[in-house]
């Protein structure tokens, strides 16, 4: 199931497994573009004079590169070890991760429709990727936020059977935002109708909404949610609420957003 162009493009970083090693460099394959040979030069092994490649690269390792030149005529590519940081590495790796996953969820979705699994992501696989940057993110949308997956793919007939998936397999991230709930009354029942305030806020959705005591009469309100905008809109309801409540009562309240 070709996912991906045949050959990578330049500047971008590629996974590949070290396959032999000379004196002049290292020979790779690269997991993501059907086993295609690249070549990394001793130079680009690493910053600095590199006395002993195998003090950096060893065969049958897992490694992350830059492309730096790519010519399909003679089948040519050329990788760099030494022109990529750390921070690159891990988020490349996770990326790899995340699509050979998301091939295994593709490929329960082709069962799902009773189809090969070539066949079945043929019919989704180019325009989701096209739509969403990779095939896992189409399956982090399905699962997050169902409604406007399905309004984008306009109802196609593999549809149901992606969404099945995606709900079973994934979990929806989760944004988390906080603010600051300062409410206080003075009257003898005071302590009540800031209880009551409270527990109005927590009301508004028991799952998303937490309440934390700072410090009279300062208290956290803690919100959780699929989306950033879902859980903004739910810390205005649950700090409107207490306002509401407190003020009723004959108290006073603000709200700072963190």
């Amino acid at each position: 199931m070709p996912l991906r162009a045949e050959y990578p493009e330049e500047g971008e970083l590629v996974v590949g497994t070290v396959s032999s090693i000379r004196n002049f460099g290292a020979f790779v394959t690269l997991d993501e573009y059907a086993k295609r040979e690249a070549f990394i030069h001793l130079s680009e092994v690493a910053a600095g004079w590199v006395k002993y490649i195998r003090d950096h690269v060893r065969e049958g390792q897992k490694i992350v590169a830059r492309v730096l030149r790519v010519d399909p005529g003679k089948n040519q590519i050329d990788l760099s070890l030494k022109r990529i940081n750390d921070h690159q590495r891990r988020e490349k790796v996770q990326a790899w991760k995340n699509e050979q996953r998301a091939v295994r969820l593709a490929g329960q979705v082709a069962t799902g429709l009773g189809k090969p699994a070539e066949e079945a992501v043929d019919l989704f696989g180019p325009t989701l990727i096209e739509r969403y940057g990779s095939l896992f993110a189409a399956f982090e949308v399905a699962s997050a936020d169902p409604k406007r997956f399905q309004k984008e793919s306009e109802k196609a007939p593999w549809v149901s059977a992606f969404l099945k998936v995606a709900k079973e397999n994934l979990v929806p991230p989760k944004v988390t935002i906080l603010g600051t709930l300062e409410i206080h009354d003075a009257q003898p029942a005071g302590v009540e109708n800031v209880r009551a305030a409270l527990l109005a806020a927590e009301e508004v959705d028991p799952a998303a909404v937490e309440v934390q005591y700072v410090g009279a009469p300062r208290y956290r309100l803690r919100v959780q949610a699929s989306q950033y905008k879902q859980a903004e809109e739910t810390l205005k309801r649950a700090t409107d609420a207490a306002l509401k409540v407190i003020k009723a009562a004959g108290g006073d309240g603000s709200f700072l957003r963190a």
